[in-house]
C-alpha cells in the first residue's frame, strides 16, 4: 500500500519562516501546512481518494462565485488593490474550504 500524498502539501509550511526573515506577517499562514503532515501514516485506499476528490471539487466550486464578486466589486470600486486583497481571500478560502471538507469526510 502506498501513503497519501498530502504529506508533501506539509512541507510548504517552511515558507512562514520567511516571515521572520522578510518581518512580513503575511507568511505566518504558511505555518497551517505543516497539519498535512499527519497524513504521512495514512494508508492511501479509495475511500481517502474520494475524499481527496470530494473535498478538492467543494474548493473548486467556491472559485468562481468568489472571483466573479471580487471581479464585480473591482469594477464599481475602480481601485485595484482591492483585487490583490480579493485574490489572497480567494487562496486562503480554497485551502480552508479544502481542509476543512477533508476534516468533515474522513469523520464519517
Amino acid at each position: 500500500m502506498k501513503s497519501s500524498w498530502l504529506k508533501y502539501l506539509g512541507f510548504l509550511g517552511f515558507l512562514g519562516f520567511l516571515g521572520l526573515f522578510t518581518r512580513n506577517i503575511g507568511f505566518y499562514g504558511f505555518f497551517g501546512f505543516f497539519g498535512f503532515f499527519t497524513y504521512a501514516k495514512i494508508i492511501r485506499d479509495e475511500r481517502l481518494e474520494e475524499n481527496i476528490n470530494k473535498s478538492a471539487r467543494n474548493a473548486f466550486i467556491v472559485m468562481p462565485f468568489v472571483f466573479v464578486i471580487s471581479t464585480v466589486v473591482v469594477s464599481v470600486m475602480n481601485e485595484i488593490n482591492v483585487y490583490i486583497y480579493a485574490f489572497i481571500a480567494l487562496v486562503i478560502l480554497q485551502i480552508l474550504i479544502f481542509t476543512v471538507s477533508l476534516k468533515i469526510y474522513e469523520k464519517r
